[in-house]
C-alpha cells in the first residue's frame, strides 16, 4: 500500500503508538479469540512492512514515553486516539482507566477532560475524581466531547488500524435467544455509547486523512 504522503513519525514513533493502543484494547480482558484475531490482523496487515510486526505487544508506560518523545502535541494526540479505542465496545472500564492514567502519567499530561467519563459511563467512581458541577449536569460529557473533538490524524499506520477498529456502523440492535426463548435485548451501541459520535468524527478523520492526504483507495473501509 503506497502513500503521497509522509508520516510525521518514525517507525519508531508508530510502533510505540499503536502497541500503547493494543495495551488499552486488551487492558479490560473482556476480549475473545475472535476479536484477539482482529486486533492481530490489523497490526500484521495495515502497518508498513517496515515495522516489526511481532513486537506489537503491550508496552509499559515508561517505554510508551520513551517511544512517543517529549512533544506534548503528540502525547496528547495519543491519549485522545487511546481514549477512543477504550470506548469503542461502548464501556469504559475501571481497568482501561488505570492504563490511561498510568500511560498520561508516563506522558505528563493531565486527563481533566477524562473526569467526566470516569463518572457516568462504567456505573462506578473511579478514583478521586470530582462530582459534576450543575452546569455539567446538563451535558457532563462535554468536556471529554471537545477534548476528543481535538485529535489530529498525522500517521497513515494509526489511521488505518482506527478505521479497523471502529466499525463503520452502528451495529445493530438484536435479541439473545436460549431455547427458543428471548433472554435479552441488546440495543445498538449507537444508544449505549453516549460518545458514539466522536468514535464515528474520529473514523472520518482517519479516513479522510488516508484519502485526502495519502491519497489511498479507502472503499476497504466503508
Amino acid at each position: 500500500m503506497t502513500t503521497s504522503s509522509q508520516s510525521t513519525f518514525t517507525a519508531d514513533q508508530t510502533s510505540t503508538w499503536l502497541r500503547g493502543l493494543v495495551t488499552i484494547a486488551w487492558s479490560d480482558g473482556h476480549f475473545d479469540p475472535e476479536e484477539q484475531s482482529l486486533i492481530e490482523d490489523v497490526v500484521a496487515n495495515e502497518i508498513t512492512p517496515d515495522l516489526e510486526t511481532d513486537s506489537f505487544k503491550p508496552i509499559s508506560p515508561e517505554a510508551l514515553a520513551a517511544g512517543l518523545g517529549d512533544d506534548p502535541k503528540v502525547a496528547e494526540n495519543f491519549l485522545r486516539t487511546a481514549v477512543m479505542v477504550a470506548l469503542a465496545d461502548g464501556v469504559y472500564s475501571s481497568s482501561e482507566d488505570k492504563v490511561l492514567e498510568t500511560f498520561a502519567q508516563a506522558l505528563r499530561v493531565q486527563l481533566t477532560a477524562v473526569d467526566s467519563l470516569r463518572l457516568t459511563l462504567d456505573g462506578e467512581e473511579i478514583g478521586a475524581a470530582p462530582q459534576p458541577t450543575e452546569k455539567q449536569h446538563r451535558d457532563p460529557l462535554k468536556p471529554v466531547r471537545q477534548w476528543l473533538d481535538g485529535l489530529d490524524i498525522e500517521d497513515p499506520e494509526v489511521a488505518r488500524f482506527l478505521c479497523k477498529m471502529i466499525p463503520s456502523q452502528c451495529p445493530f440492535e438484536r435479541d439473545i435467544t436460549l431455547f427458543g426463548k428471548k433472554v435479552v435485548h441488546i440495543p445498538p451501541m449507537c444508544k449505549l455509547n453516549p460518545l458514539y459520535e466522536q468514535l464515528v468524527g474520529l473514523r472520518f478523520k482517519a479516513l479522510s486523512y488516508l484519502a485526502d492526504e495519502c491519497k489511498e483507495d479507502v472503499s476497504a473501509y466503508i
